[in-house]
């Protein structure tokens, strides 16, 4: 008699090995981050780019620290999961930075690669806040939507960069 998946596998895990696998994965994204920031500040050509760029680095350091918090309050030590997804976006921005390199469309192109990354995290988060407030992790909670709303915010500037000129520059200059 042939066993299936389901069956072999004993249903041992919860909503906190999901948030806890979650945690892992966002942690993971946010070193990335760290390490991409600085790489994309240095390619930009303007300065308020240049300038929401390095906002953002000094701002992810921070949500780093958050989520240590957070791991701690589940007595767990923070380490990360690999996360193909924010691989995958991150090394788009990447080839931006190469394909576009000195081309009027730059900005324009690494502030899109840039909110990609920002939606992936605000995705992230909601999640993780909805499952912290299922488990009553009201201190988590409250550490998560500090972060939260701090990506929502990067997301709107990041917008305004876009509507408020890098998006035409890159359009009149290749004209």
């Amino acid at each position: 008699m042939a066993t299936t998946k389901k069956a072999a596998k004993p249903a041992t895990k919860g909503l906190e090995d999901l948030f806890l696998d979650g945690l892992k994965d966002i942690y993971y994204a946010e070193k990335k981050i760290l390490k991409a920031l600085p790489k994309m500040a240095k390619g930009a050509e303007s300065e308020e780019v240049r300038t929401a760029f390095e906002k953002h680095r000094m701002e992810t350091e921070g949500q780093v620290d958050r989520l240590e918090e957070v791991f701690e309050l589940f007595g767990k030590q923070a380490r990360g999961k690999t996360c193909p997804a924010i691989d995958g976006i991150i090394e788009e921005g990447s080839d931006i930075l190469e394909e576009y390199e000195g081309a009027p469309a730059l900005d324009a192109g690494l502030v899109a690669a840039a909110q990609a990354v920002e939606h992936y995290e605000i995705a992230r988060y909601g999640t993780l806040i909805a499952w912290a407030e299922q488990m009553g992790k009201s201190d988590v909670v409250t550490l998560l939507k500090a972060t939260l709303k701090e990506e929502v915010a990067t997301d709107e500037a990041l917008s305004g960069l876009g509507e408020g000129g890098v998006n035409q520059r890159a359009l009149q200059e290749a004209a």
